[in-house]
């Protein structure tokens, strides 16, 4: 099963104690201060891996501390720093951070970012002698790392992605254009989690079917809409047994618009799954279908997975609109 979302809570290291001693050697009894500062308390930062599934092993563990800093040691020796934690996360992860409200988007691979910082090692004996307390008895404690609440919400980042009403032929395409084995039945739903494939160069992403409501958080479609919110084209997909198709696609793209309206601005291409099925219907069935279907858009496209035509026919239309962006 696909984790979309996760809550942490993350602690940045604390910073070693300063320590207090002074120098004793066998001809020296009585030598000066030599304490040393503390460590400092490790960092945590978030790095972006192109691994969808990452955020699974965080609702298991949902603290994660750095390591502390060393306390400081004799002769002035400065205690060990605390190990740097770094969180992978799947490209295309949102990342809030509490308590700071801070919203960091990870879509690059290598560029890590640091979210909690450690705590600075305490300063030893050593730091404070003077011309008036050569024999200072005090050190500082190590000071805390930070503490933050983190919530990561997956957003897929796909070139096309598949949209439509439940049972609209979403996952079977998907199958055919990448191979990716989605599961495939015949009623509402059978997609519980977004799937993706490889088209030529490109990722297709099938996300699950959106209902009237979904973006108010109706059925199923409500919590994978965020992960239309990166693609680059979007492929609405209206079965041709439909009996109203105008009224599925307005369905979806109301959706759309209540959940965000900039993606109504994103490229789209209508088409029409499971065209096999309009020699079955009759004339006055067909006529019908076809009237409201042009209403939408003058360029739809027709696809039946059993006809390897249309299949050539639209993965060369997708190629062609990928490139023109």
């Amino acid at each position: 099963m696909l984790i979309d979302t996760a809550h942490i809570t993350v602690k940045a290291g604390d910073g070693g104690d300063g320590r207090v001693s002074f120098r004793r050697e066998k001809y020296i009894p009585k030598g000066g201060p030599d304490g040393g500062n503390g460590g400092k308390g490790g960092n945590v930062y978030i790095q972006g891996r192109n691994d969808i599934r990452l955020l699974k092993k965080y609702r298991a563990k949902t603290r994660i501390d750095a390591d502390d800093g060393d306390n400081g040691q004799e002769n002035k020796k400065t205690g060990k720093n605390g190990r740097d934690t770094t969180l992978l996360v799947p490209l295309g992860t949102r990342v809030i951070i509490h308590p700071y409200n801070i919203v960091l988007d990870i879509v690059e691979e290598e560029k890590p970012y640091r979210i909690a910082s450690g705590g600075k090692g305490g300063k030893g004996n050593w730091e404070f002698r003077s011309a008036t307390n050569q024999t200072p008895r005090e050190a500082e404690k190590g000071r805390l790392g930070e503490t933050v609440q983190l919530v990561f919400e997956l957003r897929l980042i796909a070139d096309i992605g598949l949209m439509g009403l439940p049972n609209v032929g979403k996952s079977s395409l998907l199958n055919v254009l990448t191979q990716a084995h989605a599961r495939v039945a015949d009623y509402h739903f059978t997609t519980l989690e977004p799937n993706l494939g490889t088209f030529q160069k490109y990722i297709i992403a099938d996300i699950p079917g959106l209902i009237e409501g979904a973006s108010n958080g109706k059925g199923l479609g409500f919590q994978f809409l965020k992960h239309i919110s990166r693609t680059r084209l979007l492929v609405h997909c209206i079965a041709c047994d439909s009996p109203d198709p105008k009224r599925d696609y307005d369905t979806v793209q109301r959706e759309l618009q209540t959940y965000d309206i900039d993606l109504l601005e994103r490229p789209q291409i209508i088409l029409c799954t499971k065209s096999d099925l309009l020699p079955e219907m009759s004339n006055a069935q067909k006529k019908q279908f076809m009237k409201k279907i042009r209403s939408l858009a003058s360029d739809v496209l027709f696809v039946s997975i059993l006809d390897d035509e249309s299949i050539d026919t639209l993965t060369q239309t997708l190629i062609e609109k990928l490139n023109s962006k």
